[in-house]
């Protein structure tokens, strides 16, 4: 396995979908805590990265050995494995390297910050696996976009600003022999609607992958959301996740949570709905599919950038 089709075997331009919502709970701990610990950073970084292209290879290694219709449908061509004449030795021990990096970052956060990443963190490994894995994986399901949305949207929000709030968040002591847990439920609430449009956004990925899949999916026995409930109401669905999502950002913004020049992310409006038109016209995996991860790219960076000229303008005040 070369450099390239390790690549094109884990995916990595869909890695953003986990990648992006580190960098907003980075930030938006920067912004609300004021504090930021950089080998925690770097820590959960390496986890997270080696996790997900973990998944995406377990879920391509499933797929290849479950396939029951392995041509007519470009199967020779998106799957790295039988594109690239993969040994399945070699796929295995891939997998193996990715997951033991994944550990091994995930056990020196928690050395460095708590229980609770340990509980969170041995969450996610568990979603992440039975996504892919297991008798019924849940990427067959009509289950993949709130599970993808919520652990990558919201989870990973959460854990990437959690490790830099110095447990301001939550907290869990074990004291002979009694938990002690206790919850600033407001703070985690304003967590969690800062977590929207991401929590949208990822599932909007995740739908539109499954809207341009119907056909093969139902050849292939994959139950998901748009085959339970046909493409129209899928397409639908997906229109009203990126709305869904603006007016979130209007409530973070009343709310205090977000600063004022969010303003500015109405401008990515205007190419997010030609996106969604373009994608109401055509839904095929190899032309518009990309359509839905450079709308999450779009609306995700443009947070980014505006909550970064916060940190910096409120660092640059204050000095």
């Amino acid at each position: 396995m070369n450099v390239k089709s390790f690549l094109r075997f884990v995916e990595l331009p869909t890695k953003v979908a986990s990648v992006i919502p580190f960098l907003l709970g980075s930030l938006y701990a920067l912004y609300r805590f004021e504090d930021f610990y950089l080998l925690r950073f770097a820590l959960m970084f390496v986890s997270l990265l080696s996790f997900d292209m973990a998944t995406t290879a377990i879920n391509n290694y499933y797929d290849f050995k479950k396939a029951a219709k392995t041509h007519g449908y470009g199967y020779e061509t998106h799957n790295a494995i039988v594109h690239y004449k993969l040994k399945e030795s070699t796929v295995v021990a891939t997998i193996i390297i990715l997951l033991v990096l994944a550990v091994g970052g995930g056990i020196a956060l928690v050395s460095q910050t708590g229980l609770i990443i340990f509980l969170l963190g041995g969450l996610s490994f568990l979603i992440g696996i039975l996504y892919s894995f297991g008798p019924i994986p849940i990427s067959r399901m009509p289950l993949g976009e709130l599970f993808s949305g919520l652990f990558m949207g919201f989870v990973i929000i959460f854990i990437s600003a959690y490790i830099h709030s110095e447990q301001s968040v939550v907290t869990l002591l074990f004291r002979e022999g009694w938990i002690d847990l206790h919850i600033n439920f407001v703070e985690v609430l304003y967590l969690f609607w800062f977590s929207v449009p991401a929590i949208l956004g990822i599932a909007g990925i995740m739908l539109a992958n499954n809207i341009c899949d119907i056909e093969d999916d139902m050849e292939n026995r994959r139950y998901t959301l748009p085959v339970y409930i046909g493409r129209s109401n899928a397409l639908l669905l997906f229109k009203l996740l990126y709305y869904v999502s603006f007016l979130d950002l209007i409530v973070l913004l009343l709310l205090g949570i977000h600063p004022v020049l969010v303003v500015l992310l109405l401008l990515t409006l205007i190419p997010l709905r030609r996106n969604i038109a373009l994608f109401y016209e055509k839904q095929e995996k190899a032309t518009t599919f990309i359509l839905a991860v450079k709308n999450f790219v779009l609306m995700s960076m443009a947070r980014v950038i505006v909550l970064g000229l916060a940190v910096v303008l409120d660092i640059w005040i204050t000095s």
